[in-house]
């Protein structure tokens, strides 16, 4: 095979690498049920962009003895600016015209993401990549491409400088993979179990060792000393082993959890040394592997997996605020997927490449030729109109930016559940100080509210006098995430012994830590509420701790209704599925009974608002009273 042929194949083979990365995050983010380690596609991007970097970089310094940073700066900007600054001025553009909302902070993300500090401001900011319920922005997975251009800005003079005092390829070596492991490091010791571990996935710091990983391989595996034939025997051992790790790629893309411990301390880490050796063997001419990656479609996708990353989010958040995707949910991963691909494939065909290629040094004779009264451009000038008034609109939004991104019925559901869980914690203090005396005389003043919310509810369900009072005196430990913080003092006014522990945001996983410290300090009821689901769904492993922390105490779990997130048939189906596993587990049919009632609900059709708290409360507490 000739150099060309050799290279060619080099490349292509490495867009198949890039095609199973993006198809990783796309699971992740798109598909209905929960795919685990999806988030884990973005390492290899960055084992990936640390060994081709790396490798053009070697060779550079080999033949010239130093690197033209100027002319590998300008490259890089030239192959990445025009993509990511075409996607953040249209996204803008979008938003200053349909989802104001959203705008919120913009100036901080246009100007992170033109300086790729944007994952710092993240940081800084406390935004959280795991919180899947909440308003997301669709800037959010950005924060990898700053830590690339962070990479980008720095490596060439570090590599140089590493060249010039060590000399050789294995203390080289030696010292990135040492560096790579006190990342990780960082990251392990960094990781709190229960707290958002936004922070650790965000930074440089904690994140830096997979693109390090991917250096060091080029350091000791440069494209350049690999030849095309290899003896039967090595290049079964190459195969094998990137099957190998090609395989447990996949396992771990359906396994590992982004917000597990196992994952920050060294699972990440571990999936980032299997890249390594995937890479390495498919960087190989010799390897099958390399010919088994290489064909037109991975190709294809490949090439555009720039553009498929940039535009996932903005797709995925702009559609999905518009159309109910839980009731076919299948169908809007297949119309989200196509229209990523679609807009990708233009931004490719006539952005990136285009604009990749332009010798900027014609810049004036361009702009000169494009007002001319006879342009030889002709109509293709109204794409020039176009990205004026787009920026026209970015501009506008930046400049006239929200202070708050919360809607009028945003902020009131936000205000009700702050006022709930101010009343909610206080009560709570109450009932532990004097849980044991009966019932207290904050107790009895909530006796009012019962009676209130019986004549409220009138029209649906009604509790009688027997109900009432046989729930004024039931002791209930509730868990839940918002739906239970909005609803706690409807609750509260029925089940007056309830102990309610209810956070936004929350996730099935949070509650296992919860119920373990409750059930060890003696303070977890004989009978238990759950109300999970709503921001995330749970798998078989979940589920297992959570029923084994509460025991053989009865359990009943309020299902979802979260028409706006694809998960909710499989939370709702997992809960169902449960009841034949855990004898003690009983589903509150919430979703059901509250179909089609969207004026039971604020704006979002998923938290009840103050005339459908009335159905929420009596409904749930029928359910309980009459299992007993």
């Amino acid at each position: 095979m000739n150099t060309s042929n050799k290279k060619r194949r080099y490349i292509t083979g490495f867009d198949g690498i890039r095609t199973i990365a993006v198809i990783g995050v796309i699971l992740y983010h798109l598909v209905p049920y929960d795919i685990q380690g999806g988030f884990l596609g973005v390492p290899i991007f960055f084992v990936l962009s640390g060994y081709l970097i790396t490798d053009i970089l070697n060779e550079e310094i080999q033949k010239n003895g130093k690197v033209n940073l100027f002319s590998f700066y300008k490259k890089r900007m030239k192959r990445l600016y025009p993509g990511l600054v075409t996607m953040i001025v249209a996204t803008s553009a979008y938003i200053t015209l349909f989802q104001r909302s959203l705008l919120n902070g913009i100036r901080n993300v246009i100007v992170g993401n033109l300086f790729y500090v944007y994952n710092w401001v993240q940081v800084r900011q406390g935004q959280s990549y795991f919180d899947r319920f909440g308003v997301q922005s669709p800037f959010t997975h950005l924060w990898s491409l700053s830590i690339e251009g962070q990479f980008y800005l720095f490596w060439p003079i570090i590599l140089t400088v590493l060249w010039v005092v060590l000399r050789k390829k294995q203390p080289i070596f030696d010292t990135i993979f040492i560096v790579a492991f006190f990342s990780a490091l960082t990251m392990a010791l960094l990781y709190k179990d229960g707290q958002d571990s936004s922070r650790i996935y965000f930074g440089t710091d904690t994140r830096m060792f997979s693109i390090l990983l991917g250096t060091s391989l080029a350091v000791i595996w440069p494209s350049k000393g690999l030849k095309n034939n290899l003896q039967k025997k090595s290049r079964i051992i190459l195969d094998c082993i990137g099957i190998v790790s090609l395989i447990l790629i996949i396992l771990m893309f359906f396994s590992m959890s982004g917000e597990s411990d196992l994952t920050y301390h060294g699972g990440m880490f571990f999936f980032s040394l299997i890249s390594v050796f995937l890479i390495a063997t498919v960087a190989h001419p010799g390897a099958d592997l390399n010919k088994l990656l290489t064909n037109r479609v991975f190709t294809w996708l490949g090439k555009r997996s720039y553009g498929i990353y940039l535009y996932q989010y903005p797709v995925m958040i702009f559609y999905e605020s518009h159309v109910n995707i839980a009731a076919h949910p299948w169908i809007h991963v297949v119309i989200e997927i196509l229209l990523i691909v679609m807009i990708s494939h233009l931004s490719y065909r006539y952005i990136e490449l285009p604009l990749q290629h332009f010798d900027y040094s014609r810049t004036k004779e361009v702009i000169g030729e494009f007002f001319k009264k006879k342009s030889r451009y002709g109509w293709q000038r109204l794409w020039i109109a176009g990205a004026v008034v787009m920026v026209a609109l970015t501009m506008t939004g930046a400049v006239f930016q929200p202070k708050t991104q919360s809607n009028q019925g945003d902020q009131q559901l936000e205000n009700v559940i702050k006022k709930n869980q101010k009343e909610v914690t206080e009560d709570n203090k109450k009932l532990q100080d004097k849980g044991k005396q009966g019932t207290s005389s904050s107790s009895a003043s909530s006796q009012k509210g019962t009676s209130s919310s019986a004549q409220s509810s009138s029209k649906s369900i009604q509790l009688t006098q027997s109900q009432q009072q046989q729930a004024a005196n039931m002791k209930i430990t509730a868990i839940g995430d918002s739906v239970l913080a909005d609803g706690s003092l409807k609750l509260k006014s029925i089940f007056q012994q309830m102990y309610i522990d209810a956070k936004v945001g929350r996730q099935p996983r949070d509650a296992i830590g919860i119920l373990n410290d409750l059930a060890q300090k003696g303070q977890l009821s004989n009978t238990v509420l759950l109300s999970l689901g709503t921001n995330g769904p749970f798998n078989d492993g979940e589920l297992h701790q959570i029923m084994g922390a509460i025991g053989n105490r009865r359990v009943y779990w309020i299902n979802t209704h979260v028409p706006t997130r694809r998960w909710q048939k499989q939370v709702n189906d997992s809960l169902n599925a449960a009841t034949k596993t855990y004898s003690n587990l009983r589903i509150i049919d919430w979703y059901d009974y509250s179909n089609n009632h969207t004026n039971w609900f604020y704006d979002d059709n998923v938290h009840p608002n103050e005339y459908g708290l009335n159905y929420y409360g009596n409904f749930i507490a029928k359910e309980i009273l009459e299992d007993k």
